[in-house]
């Protein structure tokens, strides 16, 4: 640590870990870290695993005590090391949080117990709910609630996981009764800990997480009624909204609002690409909302300060990325660790003709198709392990091009250089793949603040939302994420080569639409929800 004053921020993040069910484990990191302000240096660091449960198929829970064990271990530590190189903790000017957006808890307010495990983003059990509700809707239209919500009935968004519980789950039906229930997204959950609990606890959120509930109305910037009676959701068991950047216990942010923060995408037009789990490109749209004409979502970016403007994203939200590379490692038994698709899929440079879509969990933007199936084709006596793999790491970047090309429609002015982030950016040959397929540069920052995973280290900037509202505040637009260490690009290559892809680009498309189709059956019984349709 370098000698001097610090002026320090801290920041706790909940990190995805590359998987799919029905792995038995599904490692999820919790991830406390402590900044110089002034220079975004890592002062110290703490990780912590939790596990992720899969009671039936497509149906991913997390323990929400664990998740709270884990944020207080996180900050235990880091505490212990900052006290370990003699800083004082009481100089910890600001703590932020960010968080999956959509994954859903209820709780307890009077006892602080949880009603029922976290449903996480990627669950699938409410698909007959929402095939239900579009069948309701005017035209069996998915894009109904679109206008308000900017986003189209989906099992990924919060609503109709809290829906299902509300309908199956005994003690949530009963703590809404007596009003002692509360709803929220991870970081609802975790502030509403951190601020006291049941001695007062902070039920609050900020406008990007609510922004993915489909409760909330992304221009009044406030819960929706409609959209509340819609879903029969009762409004006093939400959370208060507020900014992205304000005091009110802790800070939050959406993590992929984050990620655009920390990319310094603060110009309309400027995007970036988060490679995770699954892989989330957003897009800057300005002060005024995008409506999608292309299967993207709309929803809020984030609003730096009770006062501020808010700023709002076009999003293409791609549910398995780096999660197909621990579905060949521990399913298939391809690797032994993650690391080593790079390797080979490098030792053949072709997928020779074979082309893989992982719809595991459905098929997100621009299809939002939960009964969509995994397909693998293209197969010949010549296919090995090592063609898979490349299909694999194309898979990924075909899925990006898709979204890629839907966002370049939609606002109608073409991307012409990608930010890159997240654990699967490290691989090398992957961001050559990714550039030669959307024949732009795409740019990758490694100095911010480092996330491990079972893929390898990732670096996703978001360190910026906690301090902006404190006494911290930074000239954060003049500060260029790209000129604070070093950073690598991958650029396209040659016509030839852009015409290939092109081709392959094509092929992939056309195999996808076929793993969108709705010729496979759901699996989920159905459940009471009846919608009380607004008028669009």
């Amino acid at each position: 640590m370098p000698k001097g004053e610090h002026t320090l921020c801290g920041h706790t993040k909940e990190v995805c870990i590359s998987s799919v069910w029905p792995c038995p484990v599904f490692i999820l990191f919790y991830f406390s870290q402590v900044f110089n302000a002034k220079t975004a240096e890592v002062i110290s660091q703490h990780q912590v695993e939790i596990k992720q449960s899969f009671p039936k198929e497509g149906w991913v829970e997390e323990d929400p005590k664990e998740i709270m064990q884990s944020v207080h271990e996180c900050i235990e530590n880091t505490c212990e090391k900052l006290s370990q190189l003699k800083v004082d903790i009481s100089r910890v000017k600001a703590v932020g949080v960010t968080n999956q957006r959509e994954t859903t808890l209820v709780w307890d307010r009077a006892t602080g117990e949880p009603l029922y495990n976290a449903i996480v983003w990627l669950d699938l059990r409410t698909q007959s709910t929402v095939e239900r509700l579009i069948k309701k809707a005017p035209g069996e239209n998915k894009n109904h609630l679109k206008h308000l919500t900017g986003l189209p009935i989906s099992t990924y968004f919060s609503a109709v996981k809290l829906r299902w519980l509300l309908d199956n789950v005994d003690e949530v039906r009963e703590a809404v009764r007596t009003g002692r229930a509360l709803f929220g997204t991870v970081d609802s959950w975790i502030i509403w800990n951190l601020t006291g609990g049941r001695s007062g606890g902070v039920h609050a959120t900020d406008v990007s997480n609510a922004s993915r509930t489909m409760l909330f109305n992304i221009h009044s910037m406030e819960w929706d009624p409609e959209l509340c009676r819609y879903f029969d959701i009762p409004m006093e068991i939400l959370p208060d909204v507020r900014s992205s950047s304000e005091v009110y216990g802790w800070m939050c942010l959406g993590d992929q609002s984050a990620a655009l923060v920390g990319q310094m995408c603060f110009e309309e037009g400027q995007a970036k690409n988060t490679y995770g789990t699954g892989c989330f490109l957003l897009q800057n749209t300005g002060c005024k909302p995008v409506m999608s004409n292309h299967g993207l979502l709309t929803t809020v970016a984030y609003k730096l300060g009770r006062h501020m403007p808010c700023c709002y994203a076009l999003e293409g939200s791609v549910a398995i990325a780096g999660a197909v590379v621990q579905w060949l490692k521990n399913n298939m038994g391809m690797v032994q660790t993650s690391s080593e698709i790079e390797k080979l899929a490098a030792e053949v440079g072709t997928s020779h003709g074979c082309y893989f879509v992982p719809a595991f969990s459905g098929l997100y933007a621009p299809y939002w198709e939960p009964s969509a199936r995994g397909i693998i084709c293209g197969l010949t006596q010549f296919t090995n392990k090592k063609h898979l793999a490349f299909a694999a790491l194309e898979a990924v970047c075909f899925q990006t091009r898709e979204i890629l090309d839907a966002m370049n429609q939609d606002s109608g002015v073409p991307l012409t250089q990608l930010r890159v982030d997240g654990g699967m950016t490290a691989n090398r040959l992957l961001m050559q793949l990714q550039a030669d397929i959307l024949c732009i540069p795409v740019g990758r920052k490694t100095l911010f603040y480092f996330e491990y995973n079972t893929l390898t280290q990732k670096s996703q900037p978001s360190l910026f939302p906690p301090y902006l509202s404190g006494p911290i505040r930074p000239k954060l637009r003049t500060l260029n994420v790209f000129s604070l260490g070093p950073a690598t690009a991958a650029r396209p290559r040659g016509i030839a080569s852009r015409q290939r892809q092109n081709g392959l680009v094509k092929t992939f498309f056309i195999i996808k639409d076929l793993s969108a189709s709705q010729m496979w059956p759901s699996k989920e019984p159905d459940v009471a929800c009846e919608p009380k349709l607004p008028e669009p």
